[in-house]
């Protein structure tokens, strides 16, 4: 038996007026979505537990099948495995954003007009040069998502994520730490002003100690692998010692190559991988944006470009499973995550579900499910 896992990142959403009403999942032209909703199983599941922060760290580690109220540490020394990097009991890291703020206090861009990873480099070396070498150490990332790690003391502090600040008043961290990050993010203000790059500052949150997860394989028993372009999801693969794929073509944006995604699952499953996560960031990017264009076309992109050939590929491999859900919803209207549950799809090749639609309205009524037993729920056969 071979599994996969679908994670059109924040791909839930609300009804909104832009679409007659209706949401993208039900104004996207999804028939092979639908087709295997119509044979498999439909529900609703709370990948954010009541009382957590609604985000991707989260999301992703109940869709892992580990319960986030156990094991979550927080955002950013997730992201900092991704790039190898290993915490001492004494350290913290932070989510480094390259942000624009507006010269009237609004966040403008919490991705400072998407930077190439590699001008961001050239940037997050111009801050360790000035800012860096002392408390503080700057690690590059991808685009505009980057690691700052500093001693414990910093994380005494409340922060704001950048991403639910879109077009309104920043909102400063506050608590005894406070103003030592407020001082590195007024500092960087002078050095991002030397490049040519839409961010005019850093922002920093998502602070945490390094996480202590089981091996996938210890906590599920199956040889698991995944492809991501995102730090974030990248990190809770090292952590849990999953078989990280790279290919060129994964960008985290609306150009992101779905084909290389799905061909690498393919692949990873026909070389002795049980399971396999495949995770495409533009749905949640467009959410972000507010660019209902963009999240339908997402869609279409998972439903023309991944999801046929893959389920062709795995007919080729025998007997499969597949689960599909995002992390959390990001509604095109809010521009930010939210904390409902999320419509999710279980398929079996060999034995069929009740079916339904899969679409927000399609699950309304079906019980909510904690996210983090879903993958439970797949790998039983």
């Amino acid at each position: 038996m071979k599994y996969v896992v679908c994670v059109p990142d924040g791909c839930a959403d609300e009804p909104t007026d832009r679409l007659d009403g209706r949401t993208p999942l039900e104004a996207a032209d999804l028939p092979t979505l639908q087709g295997l909703a119509a044979r498999g199983t439909v529900g609703r599941a709370a990948v954010i537990p009541p009382g957590m922060p609604p985000g991707s760290d989260v999301g992703n580690l109940s869709i892992l099948g580990y319960d986030p109220a156990v094991h979550h540490t927080g955002r950013a020394p997730i992201e900092a495995a991704a790039l190898g990097l290993r915490l001492a009991p004494d350290q913290v890291a932070f989510r480094c954003n390259l942000s624009t703020v507006g010269a009237d206090g609004t966040m403008v861009d919490f991705a400072g007009g998407h930077p190439s990873t590699e001008e961001a480099a050239e940037v997050i070396a111009g801050l360790q040069a000035e800012l860096g070498g002392g408390e503080i150490q700057f690690h590059p990332g991808v685009q505009y998502r980057h690691i700052v790690v500093a001693p414990e003391s910093w994380a005494d502090a409340e922060c704001v994520p950048p991403h639910d600040l879109s077009d309104k008043p920043i909102v400063l961290p506050t608590g005894p730490a406070a103003p030592k990050l407020i001082e590195v993010m007024d500092a960087s203000r002078a050095v991002l002003e030397r490049f040519a790059i839409g961010a005019n500052q850093v922002w920093l949150w998502g602070q945490g100690h390094q996480p202590q997860l089981p091996s996938f394989q210890e906590r599920h028993g199956v040889a698991a692998g995944m492809v991501t372009a995102v730090d974030l999801v990248r990190g809770l693969g090292v952590l849990t010692d999953m078989h990280v794929v790279d290919i060129p073509g994964a960008t985290g944006w609306y150009d992101t190559d779905y084909e290389g995604k799905r061909d690498a699952a393919l692949e990873a499953l026909g070389n002795g991988c049980d399971l396999f996560v495949v995770h495409v960031e533009a749905t949640d990017e467009a959410g972000h944006a507010g660019d209902v264009e963009e999240k339908v076309k997402a869609l279409e992109n998972w439903d023309r470009r991944i999801l046929p050939g893959l389920i062709e590929g795995l007919d080729a491999l025998g007997p499969w499973r597949l689960l599909l859900l995002p992390d959390h919803a990001t509604p095109v209207d809010l521009k930010t995550h939210t904390s409902g549950p999320v419509p999710y799809l279980l398929v079996d090749s060999e034995v069929d579900g009740l079916g339904g639609t899969y679409t927000e309205p399609g699950v309304a009524d079906a019980p909510i499910v904690p996210g983090f037993e879903l993958m439970d729920r797949l790998l039983v056969h």
